[in-house]
């Protein structure tokens, strides 16, 4: 495939897959896909270990790194809060509510011995005091891209990307947003829709895709958003995308690190079991329906904090929850989840992230020969 993202990554597929798993990035970059790190929950010292491991694997292939940089969050004005400020602002009926669900659902306290799988983070990294070592790390290595995931990035960032030959991209969930980042001198804009997993908007891929397209020309266009398989590929570059943007798909893969009742939960639910919540990060995600989201959607439930607040609320409770739902004899298993997308109802398999790759391209292929025999006749 020959569309503008290809030749401007070198890479052979325009299929880009963002995952918090290092081996999923890998792997993506190898099949000639584009792997993405989302790094908001990483340390810097987490972030410069698996860096240089996805380079040592994937040997001069491109790769990038994604963050969450929001214009919006508690203490934007004051350039962001410590960790100390952030518990300090934590209402007690918050910590109380959260408190009780633990104890309704019988989930056990933190010991000093819990080791997680595919955890969740106690803290976003979503200030200048959070981010700017990330960032630093990052441009430290040979990234080709970097990702504003949830704002249009800075001009500092712009400036220091491009200066270092990287290219600069942003998520936008509406028309509006896709022209700030324009503005803001991205060089990709990558249109989400609302059946993403993650932070997103109400707009669906269908209705959103060609109005970016259309409203940022001749920047590039990456659809995102209920991408999972060759047809809605297919539909994307119909869209006038020049590829895709993918995550949810990559959960269920042999190298996925999601937690193991996390995956099979993935595995038998239909595309209606999500849904947009604020319980785990403040701002509107996309997650699997579970008694988490349904206690926090309760008329009597006390509203979800800004971001990085709420996050800071829940992280440990949910570290709890995600432990526990390992073992016999707790209800956390009905409390667990995480965030994914409405395409959920399609990953139904645990396969390798390369023969993701592969059986996309195959379907996307099978796509537009049926389109050519249409246009045919």
């Amino acid at each position: 495939m020959r569309t503008r993202v290809c030749e401007m990554f070198g890479i052979e597929f325009p299929v880009f897959a963002f995952s918090h798993c290092r081996d999923v990035v890998a792997e993506v970059s190898k099949a000639g896909g584009f792997g993405v790190l989302g790094a908001v929950a990483h340390t810097p010292e987490q972030l410069e270990i698996d860096l240089a491991w996805i380079e040592e694997q994937v040997a001069g292939k491109p790769y990038g790194v994604d963050l969450l940089i929001p214009s919006k969050f508690a203490g934007a004005d004051e350039g962001g809060f410590t960790g100390e400020q952030i518990a300090a602002l934590l209402p007690p009926q918050h910590q109380e509510f959260v408190d009780d669900i633990l104890q309704r659902y019988g989930v056990p306290e933190m010991s000093d011995d819990m080791e997680m799988t595919g955890g969740m983070p106690r803290g976003l990294n979503v200030s200048p005091l959070g981010f700017a070592p990330l960032i630093d790390v990052a441009f430290a290595h040979d990234i080709k891209l970097i990702v504003s995931a949830l704002g249009a990035p800075p001009p500092d960032l712009v400036e220091r990307a491009h200066n270092q030959g990287v290219r600069v991209a942003a998520l936008a969930g509406t028309k509006a947003h896709a022209v700030r980042h324009v503005t803001a001198g991205v060089d990709l804009i990558i249109a989400q829709g609302t059946e993403a997993g993650g932070h997103t908007g109400e707009i669906a891929t269908m209705v959103l895709v060609p109005e970016v397209v259309d409203a940022v020309a001749p920047i590039p266009v990456l659809a995102a958003g209920g991408i999972g398989r060759g047809r809605q590929m297919a539909a994307s570059i119909a869209l006038g995308a020049e590829g895709v943007w993918t995550g949810s798909v990559w959960l269920t893969t042999e190298e996925a690190e999601t937690h193991p009742v996390v995956k099979q939960k993935y595995l038998a639910a239909g595309s209606s079991d999500t849904i947009r919540s604020r319980s785990i990060t403040g701002k509107p995600a996309r997650m699997l329906k579970s008694a988490w989201t349904e206690e926090w959607a309760r008329e009597d439930t006390p509203e979800p904090l800004m971001m990085p607040l709420q996050t800071a609320l829940v992280g440990e409770a949910l570290l709890r929850v995600q432990r526990a739902a390992i073992q016999e004899g707790s209800g956390a298993e009905k409390l667990v989840n995480y965030f994914v997308g409405q395409v959920v109802g399609t990953m139904d398999r645990v396969k390798p992230a390369r023969q993701v790759v592969l059986d996309m391209i195959d379907e996307y292929i099978d796509a537009a020969q049926h389109v050519t025999d249409i246009m045919g006749e």
